[in-house]
């Protein structure tokens, strides 16, 4: 297995699935490689956050 060079489905940017994230998504049971970017999952990750909060 090698690193891997995948494009963000939100912002359009390469980014590189790595050998390491590669392994720790198999050991969790993932199927699917991630659609985006680091910076796309944690910005996405904190609009989340930030939406649950108004709805308590």
């Amino acid at each position: 297995m090698s690193d891997k060079t995948l494009v963000c489905k939100d912002c359009g940017k390469e980014f590189i699935f790595t050998e390491g994230e590669q392994q720790f998504y198999r050991e969790k049971g993932f199927e699917n490689e991630p659609k985006r970017c680091p910076e796309c999952r944690k910005a996405r990750k904190a609009q989340r956050r930030q939406s649950e909060g108004f709805r308590r």
